[in-house]
This record gives C-alpha cells, sequence and structure tokens, in this order.
C-alpha cells in the first residue's frame, strides 16, 4: 500500500500540486480577507503575480510531455484569473474585482510560462 501511495505522489506529484493551489486560489479569492496593515500600497498584486505563476508553473508540469498544450494551458489559468475577478465581484459583498489584479495574475502566468520554457530548454 506505502508503495502505490508512493508512486501515486511521485507520477502525480505536480498535477495534485496543480489541482490544490487552484482550489486554495479559488477559496482564497472568495472569503473575507483578514485585515492586514502593510506598510506598501498595491502588495496584494505580488501575491498575485506569485500565485499564478505557481498556479501556471504546476500545471505546465503537469503536462510536461505535451509541450503543445503549453500556450492552452497559460490562456486557462488567464481565464481562470479573469472568471475569479468576476466571481469576486458577482458573488462576494468583501471583494470587489479589478483589473489590475487581472494584469498581475497575466504577468505571472506569462512568467511561468517563460520559466517553464527556459527550464525544458536546459
Amino acid at each position: 500500500m506505502q508503495r502505490l501511495i508512493k508512486n501515486l505522489f511521485k507520477d502525480n506529484f505536480f498535477l495534485i500540486g496543480a489541482f490544490g493551489i487552484t482550489i486554495a486560489i479559488s477559496t482564497l479569492s472568495l472569503i473575507k480577507a483578514p485585515k492586514t496593515d502593510v506598510g506598501f500600497s498595491n502588495i496584494d498584486k505580488m501575491y498575485h503575480l506569485f500565485a499564478y505563476f505557481t498556479l501556471s508553473l504546476f500545471w505546465l508540469f503537469s503536462f510536461y510531455k505535451k509541450s503543445s498544450l503549453k500556450y492552452f494551458i497559460v490562456l486557462a489559468c488567464i481565464i481562470f484569473g479573469i472568471l475569479i475577478e468576476i466571481l469576486q465581484h458577482i458573488l462576494t459583498t468583501h471583494r470587489t474585482g479589478d483589473y489590475k489584479d487581472v494584469i498581475a495574475n497575466t504577468l505571472g502566468s506569462i512568467l511561468g510560462l517563460i520559466v517553464f520554457n527556459q527550464i525544458k530548454k536546459n
């Protein structure tokens, strides 16, 4: 049984991680966030960039052998980011959709693709 679990995680590490990150981003984006007093304005844009960078990397590595899907994966991450912002605006009273967040999400996904291409090249 241990061997089966070990092989399952070994072969599907990135796919399991990609699903986990997708669920985490969805959840964290729609729940009420605690107030934090950070000294930097728009620091949340860095969080968005990092989250979508990580999201796109995990999805890209999940389908590493199917490199023809890489642009579709990045596009799906970008669309996911747009949908989350729309859902924040429609479904929540404590969150608002922000085009700056969409830009940060998009940049994170594109940066993930750039890093993926560099890693794959080497």
